[in-house]
């Protein structure tokens, strides 16, 4: 196999023909089980419904990782709320940072959303982010266009930022340092000001993380900030400004090579099988890592990655009536994303361009790519909800209506032929990037959405539920080559009206417990991300349905709860490869899994909780990869922990730790490549000392905090991306970390 692999960061056209107002955060921060990695199931969230409904009366699977939970469990970015979640995995790959696999799918077929507005494929607009700045973070599970429209196939991710909350102001302060030397700080404040009626939330926070891996780091810069103003009792506004900015250098995956090149420097248990070298078509195995290789940066000495972000939003909740509530909220998005790397590092025993460094008889292959991004949209979300009595029966109604535009330009190096150059296995020299050729894509997606949601009580045990979207969209895209030529299939355009649904119903035998059952349906683009579109590749989208079961239950004074979900998934419309240069839509993808997760308070002070996640995903009507599993789909995710708290000592001391297990994961749709399965183990220690003790009686504490992350320092692979069938994402090592927080 030869030729110029797509990548996940731009819209680089596959060389293929076809052959035919966001909710607020959960106020309640005092439950028995609260921090741990189980949903409050007395939550609200507007990611799985727009009828006001509690997690635990809501008829799907959607988790919530609280700010709590995030400082407890020591989650620092966005990736690593994944293990909060039932089953949920999370990479950083440096082309596509924070995207996630649920249910059998994963990277752009999972929605990523900020306070519930969608910017994009998660493979081309997520980035690293700190969880200092958010509230929560919702994991809707499943097939669920009616919620967020296109790509919701394995489900959704919402950052949720936090809110003004009236009452008197609260502030915070937060430091952390870990033994790679990253740092991380935050300051935060809200409560209510002087004028009466209005509240606010202030943030900031910045970080820098420094990687087991040479070079490679990432600053982080978050600041965020809202206003909510109370006009009267039944009308209220509010305003927001959000900026990010992230920047550094990128690692790009370990290269895999053969047990007989590694020989005794062979590490074992991390990755298995065979890999097909993305440039010459070579078999390499049976493989490993090489423990020479376990920091080293493969990329280019002048890489840069990095990304700015601004979001401004604004709008209103007004009840003209009590059983009348009307939302509306605007906003603006604009983000400028950039990324000079050299990306693909694959094993090679005959280089195709020159001799391996200093006649070696192996190296690694390297390719140059270089994209831009320059983003911008506008859009619109009006709400409508009403309470009502249909012939007694007692009735929630709730409608919306969304518009947006969405512009992005990518500017991009896709000059060839690859390999560009070769460097040594073992301590390879860096090198430069070299010469930058831009070509221009121009992409512009508009969208109106009308959706409406129901609930019918028909007892009140049992109630109906269901909501139906119809959607308009609508793709151009034009665009000019380096030399000035215009691009084979561009400009063109193209429009799709999909509609999607829920059924469900809810029943509660006894106060605390729901039984549920749904039927949902999604949608996405058959082949490419929808900025990648052509005419060139299929124009059709996918069709994906779920069917889902389970219960919830909420008991013992709210000191232990479970859940149970079983659920079948089926996307069909699917591209498959025909060939190197081919693809039809024909292929399906399936998914069934049951996930289950309890927690328990049993005395005070003490928590134990767990949860596992069970899935059979294969590929169906695939060609030679009928019966494979998806990439980046693990069989059995587990996690379970416990904490104790000496609640009664001057100094309140807290103990906890958690362990973690993945089972195997395919890098690619071949499955040649394994990610063999781990286990990993945290623990962490508090010690909350009153700020009466040292002297600062304004503080209500100040908590000292240790961690050590990975505690047995297994060699693993975290992560791949399909895109570079050639190397794996490492798990970081044994990490130690120190923190101090204040609140006053």
């Amino acid at each position: 196999m030869s030729g110029r692999r797509p990548t996940q960061h731009g819209p680089v056209e596959k060389p293929r023909t076809e052959a035919a107002a966001p909710a607020a955060p959960s106020k309640d921060q005092t439950t028995p089980l609260a921090g741990i990695p189980i949903t409050p199931l007395n939550t609200v969230t507007q990611s799985a419904t727009r009828l006001g409904l509690a997690v635990i009366e809501t008829p799907a699977t959607v988790e919530v990782v609280n700010q709590q939970t995030m400082e407890m469990q020591g989650y620092r970015t966005t990736t690593d709320t994944a293990q909060g979640a039932v089953g949920v995995l999370a990479g950083d790959s440096a082309g596509a940072p924070a995207n996630f696999s649920m249910r059998g799918f994963a990277g752009p077929q999972v929605n990523v959303l900020y306070n519930g507005i969608w910017t994009g494929p998660a493979d081309i607009t997520s980035r690293w982010m700190d969880t200092a700045n958010l509230g929560q973070v919702e994991f809707l599970k499943g097939p669920s266009s009616l919620m967020s429209g296109l790509n919701a196939i394995g489900g959704s991710v919402n950052y949720v930022s936090r809110q003004p909350i009236a009452g008197p102001i609260r502030n915070e302060a937060d430091v952390f340092l870990d033994s790679f030397g990253s740092f991380r700080s935050h300051f935060g404040s809200g409560g209510s000001t002087q004028v009466r009626g209005l509240d606010y939330r202030f943030d900031v926070s910045g970080a820098k993380f420094n990687s087991f891996i040479d070079g490679d780091f990432r600053d982080v810069t978050g600041l965020a900030t809202q206003l909510n103003y109370r006009v009267t009792d039944a009308f209220k506004a509010f305003v927001a400004v959000e900026y990010k900015k992230d920047s550094g250098h990128a690692y790009w995956g370990t290269p895999v090579v053969p047990v007989s090149f590694a020989g005794p420097h062979a590490v074992s248990g991390v990755v298995s099988g065979t890999a097909i070298n993305t440039f010459d078509g070579s078999v390499i195995g049976p493989l490993t890592i090489d423990s020479r290789t376990l920091t080293t940066n493969y990329n280019v000495a002048d890489n840069a990655t990095g990304a700015q972000e601004l979001w401004l939003r604004g709008g209103f909740e007004w009840r003209p009536l009590n059983n009348v509530t009307i939302k509306d909220q605007v906003y603006s998005y604009q983000a400028k994303r950039n990324w000079l790397d050299s990306e693909t590092y694959a094993f090679s025993l005959t280089t195709m361009t020159q001799p391996c460094p200093g006649s070696l008889p192996t190296c690694i292959d390297r390719d140059r790519f270089a994209v831009f991004h320059n983003q911008n949209i506008f859009g619109n979300n009006a709400e409508l909800t009403w309470d009502s009595l249909i012939f007694g029966l007692e009735n929630r109604f709730a409608a919306q209506l969304q518009t947006s535009s969405n512009r992005i330009t990518f500017k991009e190096d896709i000059s060839e032929p690859f390999p560009d150059d070769t460097v040594s296995v073992v301590n390879p020299q860096p090198g430069l990037y070299g010469p930058l050729l831009l070509s221009t894509r121009n992409s512009k997606l508009d969208d109106i959405a009308g959706s409406f949601e129901d609930r019918l009580k028909l007892t009140p045990a049992f109630a109906l539920i269901g909501g139906v979207r119809v959607e308009r969209l609508t793709l151009s895209r034009d665009g000019v080559n380096a030399d000035g030529t215009v691009p084979t299939g561009l400009p063109f355009s193209v429009s799709w009206e999909p509609v999607s649904y829920r059924a469900a119903y809810t029943y509660q035998p006894i106060p605390g417990l729901t039984l549920y059952s749904m039927y949902a349906t999604a949608y996405n683009p058959a082949v490419a991300a929808v900025f990648s579109i052509t005419p060139g590749t299929s124009l059709q989208l996918t069709s994906s349905r779920i069917y889902e079961t389970g219960a919830k239950q909420l008991f013992w004074d709210d000191k232990a709860e479970w859940t149970v979900a079983l659920y079948d998934i089926v996307q069909r419309n699917v591209f498959i490869p025909i060939s190197t240069t081919q693809t039809a839509v024909a292929g399906e993808v399936t998914s069934k899994g049951i996930e289950l997760a309890a927690a328990v308070s049993p005395i005070d002070g003490l928590k134990l909780w767990g949860s596992a996640a069970f899935i059979h995903a294969r590929f169906g009507n695939f060609g030679t990869f009928t019966g494979n599993v998806p990439p980046n789909v693990a069989p059995l995710v587990a996690n379970a922990g416990l904490s104790y708290r000496f609640n009664h000592w001057r100094w309140p001391l807290e103990l906890g730790g958690s362990m973690r297990y993945v089972g195997n994961r395919f890098l690619e749709q071949d499955n040649l490549t394994t990610l063999n399965a781990y286990t990993t183990a945290d623990v962490y220690a508090f010690l909350d000392i009153p700020g009466r003790d040292i002297a600062m009686p304004e503080l209500e504490n100040l908590r000292i905090s240790m961690r050590v992350r990975n505690l047995t320092d297994a060699v693993y692979a975290a992560w791949s991306d399909t895109t570079y069938p050639d190397q794996i994402l490492l798990g970081a090592p044994r990490t130690y970390e120190v923190g101090a927080s204040a609140r006053w």
